[in-house]
């Protein structure tokens, strides 16, 4: 528990409305998008400059308390979940969209901006900022980038650091410093941006950012398409890329999920099929329509049982809208369900596929699969029950064959939820021990206090003693 002189001091920087204490409060900010992970913080403080921000840490940098970052609290690998107590410092209130230069295709803003306000301002000058992870109603900014963020436009977009070109950021030991600008060159020095990007709130805080944007796509077609085997419905990805289509979205649901959106959303889809894929084409009018075609007939060619084109762009909302529904029917499944992020190259999507399945077989726990399959990046989730020590131990060890698997087949660790809490344990079989040892080095030069964020990314050595 903090001191009172120190609330006092917190209270003189940010104002005392800015400052919240209270035990139903903090509760509020003590666990993140998972159902697992939660702790009591000491205190939550929402700044509304970078300038707070700076005087926040250089406080809790003298004092050696640990500062947990938060922006919107969606993640789902316990990032922001304030595990060492202290302050949770939370950018909400920082959320100015500062410019937007049609001229430059750039937009200047806050870290603690919706990416879905951020949607709506730039729609209104038909421009596109095309990274979108599924929590878009509620994330903010600042975390998109402290967790590269993704989603189903990263097939043809890419993720968020192909679209950062200049930020702000407050280091430990509260010093505001600016890296990069607002030229899509820049070729000055060291990638310092790139390096603050993805690192989880462990190397400083970003408190502004420039980005690009692109002029909105005149035109959109979604497709669905029910298959009867896996294996087809995921080779039917390659089938249309092999052809020159890069569809802008690839997603993919398994049957349970399937079912679940069909009883939500009555799209009209066989709950007993076994895949659905929801694809979407845009660009030019004639383009989309010629791709479309195309499209439509690899479906039918790789073995589709239905095909079903959104007839309009109200149509293509809902089926996303259905689309993003599908964490919801994972997450009410189980008391505690554990969404992994694992990612695999394209072609060896099928066999990580199968090898799911003979996992299932193997410990007798359900695995729903829901993602990007035109990226590779999927979310196995696996539903338990702590209290249920048998199951429990069980769902663990399906998670551990889960991502070994992923790992033989030349794939990653997270896509773009990031390792947070979840995925510590993981860390020095994904990565290069000698690189590992790096990330810890950078971390002690940064915040030599372990201020930041502390006790994410990889797992803590016992001390002497301990």
């Amino acid at each position: 528990m903090l001191a009172a002189n120190l609330i006092t001091e917190l209270k003189k920087i940010v104002g005392g409305q800015n400052i919240l204490t209270s035990k139903e409060d903090m509760t509020t900010y003590s666990y993140d998008g998972t159902a697992f992970w939660s702790h009591m913080p000491d205190v939550v403080v929402l700044p509304t400059s970078a300038e707070e921000i700076s005087r926040i840490m250089k406080l809790a940098n003298r004092e050696q308390i640990p500062v947990t970052p938060r922006g919107g609290g969606t993640n789902i690998s316990g990032g922001s979940v304030p595990i060492k107590g202290g302050i949770v410092l939370c950018t909400t209130r920082m959320n100015r969209i500062l410019e937007i230069n049609k001229t430059n295709l750039t937009v200047t803003a806050e870290c603690g901006v919706v990416l879905q306000d951020l949607n709506l301002a730039l729609a209104k000058e038909k421009l596109f900022f095309p990274p979108d992870p599924q929590s878009f109603f509620a994330c903010t900014l600042g975390g998109n980038a402290a967790e590269n963020a993704g989603g189903p436009y990263c097939v043809k977009y890419g993720v968020f650091k192909q679209y950062l070109l200049g930020m702000e950021v407050v280091l430990a030991d509260g010093t505001i410093m600016k890296l990069g600008g607002l030229t899509a060159k820049n070729r000055t020095g060291y990638e310092l941006m790139m390096l603050m990007t993805g690192s989880e709130g462990t190397l400083g805080i970003i408190t502004k950012m420039n980005l690009k944007v692109i002029p909105a796509p005149p035109a959109a077609q979604t497709v669905l398409a029910i298959f009867d085997d896996i294996g087809q419905g995921i080779q039917a990805v390659p089938n249309i890329m092999d052809a020159g289509i890069i569809p802008a979205k690839v997603e993919f649901v398994d049957n349970f999920i399937l079912g679940r959106i069909e009883d939500l959303f009555k799209l009209g889809l066989p709950k007993d099929a076994q895949v659905l894929l929801m694809l979407q084409v845009d660009g030019s009018p004639a383009g989309v329509a010629t791709e479309t075609e195309q499209m439509v007939e690899i479906l039918k060619k790789s073995g589709a049982r239905l095909i079903k084109p959104a007839k309009d762009a109200q149509e293509s909302a809902f089926f996303w809208k259905a689309r993003s529904g599908g964490f919801a029917a994972i997450y009410s499944s189980a008391r505690t369900v554990f969404a992994e992020d694992v990612t695999v190259p394209r072609d060896k999507l099928v066999v990580f596929l199968k090898r799911l399945s003979e996992i299932t077989k193997e410990t007798g726990i359900d695995i729903n699969i829901i993602g990007h399959a035109g990226d590779g990046n999927l979310h196995p989730s696996v539903g338990t029950d702590p209290r249920d020590k048998e199951h429990f131990a069980r769902a663990m060890d399906t998670i551990d064959r889960i991502i070994n698997m992923a790992l033989e087949l030349g794939g990653v660790l997270s896509g773009e939820h990031g390792v947070g809490l979840d995925k510590q344990r993981f860390l020095k079989r994904a990565m290069d021990p000698a690189a590992v040892e790096l990330m810890k080095k950078i971390k002690a030069i940064l915040d030599p206090n372990n201020i930041l964020n502390p006790g994410k990314i990889w797992e803590e050595e016992a001390k002497d003693g301990g």
